[in-house]
């Protein structure tokens, strides 16, 4: 498990929840924002899941936790949503991956568990247009569809 941007590594014989829905999208859908880095080498795992690419830190994208990008019916791949933190900055970003919130603790996932099902994974460069601190590592904030 690579613990970059303070990864939580999968523990043996620990069972961990798996989430197949989310929360209700609406114009402002509380979530918590993590930080990913989507760049070959780096936090781990393949390519992003909508366009099998990689992203540079530079890059405003996200990964929604499973029930956002693609169980409640809407695929969200490719897609802009804006994230907006509690300082009132927001920004725009492209949905380029899933925050997998069934599967997890395996190479593909970096050796971490499944994410929760409230997660917006934002990469540096959408930290940076919120003006948030990386070292915080998680924070809350709303997001919608654009």
């Amino acid at each position: 498990c690579k613990k970059l941007h303070g990864s939580d590594c999968c523990q043996e014989g620990h069972k961990y929840p798996q989430f197949r829905c989310s929360p209700p999208v609406s114009a402002r859908t509380p979530a918590t924002l993590t930080l990913n880095s989507f760049e070959k080498g780096k936090d781990g795992g393949g390519p992003s899941e909508c366009d099998n690419r990689y992203h540079k830190d530079s890059e405003a994208v996200v990964a929604l936790s499973s029930g956002w990008l693609r169980l409640d019916g809407t695929r969200r791949c490719g897609q802009t949503v804006r994230v907006t933190a509690s300082n009132g900055r927001s920004v725009l970003a492209r949905v380029v991956d899933e925050c997998d919130s069934v599967n997890g603790c395996d190479e593909e996932h970096n050796f971490e568990p499944p994410c929760p099902n409230d997660v917006v994974d934002g990469s540096p460069a959408v930290w940076k247009a919120l003006g948030i601190k990386e070292s915080l590592g998680e924070v809350k904030v709303t997001w919608s569809d654009v």
